[in-house]
This record gives C-alpha cells, sequence and structure tokens, in this order.
C-alpha cells in the first residue's frame, strides 16, 4: 500500500533532488523511498562499534569482516 507524503523543505534541496533523480532516471519519490531504505538498513546493521565500522574494508585484498573482529574479541576475552 503506498501512501502520500508532504514533505517541507528548502527549495534549494529540493531543486537539488530533482537533479539527483533525473539524472538517474528516478521519480523523486523513488529516491526518497530509497533513502527511507537505505536508513532503515543502516540503523539494522549498525550493531558494530564506530571504530569497527571505520576499519571495515581498510584490508581491501583480505577476507576480513566485522564477524572476524567479533570472532576475535571471544577468543582474547572468553
Amino acid at each position: 500500500m503506498q501512501t502520500k507524503l508532504t514533505l517541507q523543505l528548502d527549495d534549494k534541496l529540493i531543486q537539488q533532488a530533482k537533479i539527483y533523480a533525473k539524472q538517474h532516471e528516478l521519480s523523486l519519490s523513488q529516491v526518497v523511498a530509497d533513502y527511507f531504505q537505505h536508513l532503515s538498513q543502516e540503523t539494522e546493521q549498525s550493531v558494530s562499534a564506530p571504530i569497527t565500522r571505520s576499519l571495515i574494508g581498510i584490508l581491501k585484498s583480505s577476507d576480513v569482516d566485522d564477524n572476524d573482529y567479533k570472532k576475535h574479541l571471544e577468543d582474547k576475552y572468553l
């Protein structure tokens, strides 16, 4: 089910959003929906400490991820 949403935003921001949507061949509604979806996914995945998240991807040639760090901490402290 889709519901209409009214937003009040700065004119300049609206124009920038319209340009972005046009460049990516999306509707403005789709851009907003995608952003809200991204926010909900980010919230669900934000269980790691900020320092850990900042280091993710720093070793491009390695398969190290969040779970490896958690395992390291478990091994070290438990």
